[in-house]
């Protein structure tokens, strides 16, 4: 009755559904993986930002990695000077309203003559790229500046492609290490998002605090593969009965017209 089963289609045809079954389960727990990895991170998110500010030398240090599972976006503080002679240009930066522009990278002189990394903000594009753009001046002198804790920009994390060859003090990324590299002098690791004081006239635009309040359509991802899993085995016995009930009959309508054939040499 099921010999059909056996035929190279067939075979075939059972091969997938076997490899589609365990596939959609292990992309099911992927998408699950996702969910709750957005959920750890909406809540470092959100307890970094209602956190009071701490100093900066208390979370990083020279060639420090900063814990993203801790202290991502952490409210954090340093006392000292803005050296904007080696500031730089972060390239292809978008703003609130994904117009293309640049990323202001300032480094911040401490009092003990180490530096720290501070995006001042966004500027657009106005000008030739290959050019170094205008950009207003941060407050002179000794300040206190707040600003939110961030790791240090890779190629593998961001994907984005650390270009060489890029015109006089334009980057790609925001790193420590290479900053400490043309600086010659020793940079804390990671970098801040300036929050304060902001800058007189709006420019550099300060970037917004990350969204921490949606959750992704991860989870519901994940329900629809194991549904689609589910389904998978349930297609294939509907294929098969349908499969077998077309043999049958046509094996009937056969029978049929061979006795018809055979019932005029009969007679």
């Amino acid at each position: 009755m099921y010999r059909f089963l056996l035929s190279r289609q067939w075979v075939i045809v059972t091969l997938v559904v076997l490899a589609l079954i365990p596939t959609m389960i292990e992309l099911g727990f992927w998408q699950l993986h996702r969910h709750e990895h957005r959920v750890a991170l909406n809540k470092v998110i959100s307890d970094s930002l209602s956190a009071d500010p701490v100093s900066v030398e208390s979370l990083t240090a020279p060639g420090a990695t900063i814990d993203e599972d801790k202290d991502l976006y952490r409210s954090v503080t340093a006392k000292g000077r803005f050296d904007t002679g080696h500031e730089v240009v972060v390239r292809r930066r978008t703003n609130a309203d994904d117009k293309v522009g640049y990323h202001v990278l300032t480094p911040f002189v401490l009092d003990d003559g180490r530096v720290l990394l501070v995006n001042r903000g966004w500027i657009p594009a106005d000008g030739a790229q290959t050019e170094f753009p205008d950009i207003p001046a941060p407050a002179r002198g000794e300040i206190t500046v707040t600003g939110r804790l961030m790791p240090d920009q890779t190629t593998a994390e961001s994907g984005i492609k650390d270009l060489k060859g890029l015109p006089d003090r334009q980057v790609m990324l925001i790193n420590s290490e290479q900053q400490a590299e043309l600086l010659g002098r020793e940079v804390l690791g990671g970098y801040i998002e300036l929050t304060s004081p902001k800058p007189q006239g709006g420019s550099p635009e300060l970037i917004p605090e990350p969204d921490h309040g949606s959750i992704g359509p991860h989870m519901a991802y994940a329900v629809q593969w194991w549904l689609f899993a589910a389904g998978v085995p349930v297609g294939w016995v509907i294929l098969v009965r349908r499969e077998r009930r077309d043999r049958e009959a046509a094996a009937a309508e056969a029978e049929n017209e061979g006795e018809k054939e055979a019932a005029p040499a009969a007679v």
